[in-house]
């Protein structure tokens, strides 16, 4: 009954973390739930080897209904991908917990060495399998929160380790709620001023700046519904619901569809056009016939588009953002170089197909790209670079980081979501444009065909917003941007070398103070 009792308090963690992630958001359950979690752990008994068990029901009750978007498009992935992220988080807690056994370490390096260890779990899950799967990270919870500050600094993996350690210093304060004296709680609250310390580094650390100059993009959303997948839609439907909204950019603003920030005049010059992933779906885009559709609107608003293009390779596929000028000139182009598994290639295909996998739903494999993620656009007398980040790869800090080392002054992530349903995954990218944006210190511009469309400032506030499934345009003046944040020198590589270090550091202090105990 015990051991009923504590798994169930580890699984109960879990779901409040998932609480905390969007889209309900509650941020504070987060800490609540890590609690819960590691007072599971420590009720175990002293020779209970259940930690594999615990950390595993606490993922899973975490990662479970944080991806329940891969439900409707993936079923076996829902099944599969959860369970295995959850052994990643077990095989953490186990790790941990041989350690730092309770005979020679201190409640609170236990709770270090945790977080460190469900930390590392986070940065497995980043990468493997299949390139990573960086969705439902604690990060994502403190988006819309000055917290989020800190990833300025240590990028989404130091923000999950300050959270899980928020949330561990809280537990810790909890089992030592009857003892008498603050000396027992000293090691807590040092650890609890650590982290408030790192908070207020991160409130003054570098942003980058503001150049002398902006650019002024219209973003399109030509709406429409949820839940379909490209084998069953029509793509001219995507193109004409996508240039009726671009009608909306008429030379007579403003119109109802269009959405302006405060103080921007819709009737001055856009900049660019800014059209979303997969909104053109052709042969061969080149002797298409909504090429010469784009170039007659590019000509009539007098800007460049920037256009999400599928189009064929051999057998297989391409997806890209193109620039095309208004003569109908590519000018510049990015080819996608991080692909959805199972939305957009299907790895172990074959093997899949012989068990009778629907395979089928992807008939066909996207090809990767290999170019820098940045794009270039024409203002004036000269070319502006820009980040870009293609759909599902916004989700990975490092693509978004390549195109800002390379000058980029501006983050596009041009996006489908079509495919899915509900509001899970939208959400979550909405506070992952978020976390890029204050990670690279840049805007960020996130185009869909139905929703969410975003503007969001440097500081992560997301300004301007068309919601699902509507059919709108919304025009903004945004700054060009220069210099770099601590993240985006370090990147996930260098942060990750430091929780291993500190892990290590840890252990050796609580090892050592075992051998010279008396």
């Amino acid at each position: 009954m015990k051991r009923l009792s504590i798994w169930s308090l580890a699984l109960l963690g879990g779901v409040l973390v998932a609480v905390g992630i969007p889209p309900l958001g509650i941020w504070p359950a987060m800490l609540v739930g890590i609690a819960c979690y590691v007072m599971a752990t420590e009720r175990r008994g002293s020779g209970d080897r259940s930690t594999f068990m615990l950390g595993a029901l606490f993922a899973w009750g975490w990662l479970a209904p944080a991806m329940g978007w891969m439900w409707h498009l993936v079923p076996g992935g829902f099944v599969v991908a959860p369970l295995l992220f959850a052994v990643f988080h077990g095989v953490a807690a186990r790790t941990a917990a041989w350690l730092t056994p309770r005979e020679g370490s201190s409640l609170t390096q236990r709770i270090v060495v945790l977080s460190l260890a469900h930390t590392l779990a986070e940065c497995l899950r980043y990468v493997a399998p299949f390139g990573g799967v960086p969705l439902a990270g604690m990060a994502l919870g403190v988006a819309d929160t000055r917290l989020s500050h800190l990833v300025r600094v240590v990028g989404p993996l130091g923000m999950s380790l300050w959270v899980f350690l928020a949330g561990g210093v809280l537990a810790e304060l909890l089992l030592r709620r009857h003892e008498h004296g603050w000396g027992s709680r000293r090691p807590a609250l040092a650890l609890l001023a650590v982290l408030v310390v790192a908070q207020m580094i991160a409130q003054i650390a570098p942003t980058g700046r503001n150049l002398d100059e902006s650019l002024r993009i219209a973003v399109v959303q030509g709406g429409g519904p949820q839940g379909v997948l490209a084998i069953n839609s029509n793509p001219r439907d995507v193109i004409d619901r996508h240039l009726a909204a671009t009608r909306l950019l008429d030379d007579d603003p403003p119109t109802s569809g269009i959405d302006t920030a405060s103080g921007v005049d819709a009737a001055s010059k856009i900049d660019l056009v800014l059209w979303p992933e997969n909104t053109v779906d052709v042969r061969d885009f080149t002797e298409s016939r909504v090429r010469s559709e784009l170039q007659a609107e590019a000509l009539r608003i007098g800007a460049p588009f920037a256009v999400g293009i599928t189009e064929d390779a051999g057998d297989n596929f391409t997806n890209a953002q193109v620039v095309m000028n208004e003569r109908g000139e590519e000018i510049s182009r990015y080819d996608k170089v991080r692909r959805v598994p199972y939305g957009e290639y299907v790895p172990l295909r074959n093997a899949l197909q012989a068990l009778g996998a629907p395979v089928d739903r992807i008939p066909r494999d996207a090809i990767a790209g290999a170019t820098t993620a940045l794009i270039e656009v024409p203002k004036d007398d000269t070319d502006v670079p820009l980040a870009v980040a293609i759909s599902w790869e916004v989700f990975f800090s490092g693509r978004v980081l390549e195109g800002v080392r390379a000058g980029g002054r501006v983050v596009l992530n041009p996006t489908n979501g079509s495919s899915y349903t509900g509001e899970i995954l939208q959400q979550q990218q909405v506070a992952t444009s978020q976390l890029r944006a204050l990670e690279t210190g840049r805007w960020v511009v996130q185009a869909a065909t139905t929703g969410y469309s975003i503007f969001v400032d440097p500081d992560g506030h997301v300004l301007d917003r068309i919601p699902i499934g509507k059919q709108a345009v919304m025009i903004r003046d945004v700054p060009l941007r220069t210099g770099r944040t601590i993240y985006s020198y370090l990147g996930d590589n260098v942060v990750t070398a430091v929780i291993v270090a500190m892990m290590v550091a840890v252990v050796l202090r609580s090892r050592r103070r075992t051998y010279v105990r008396p």
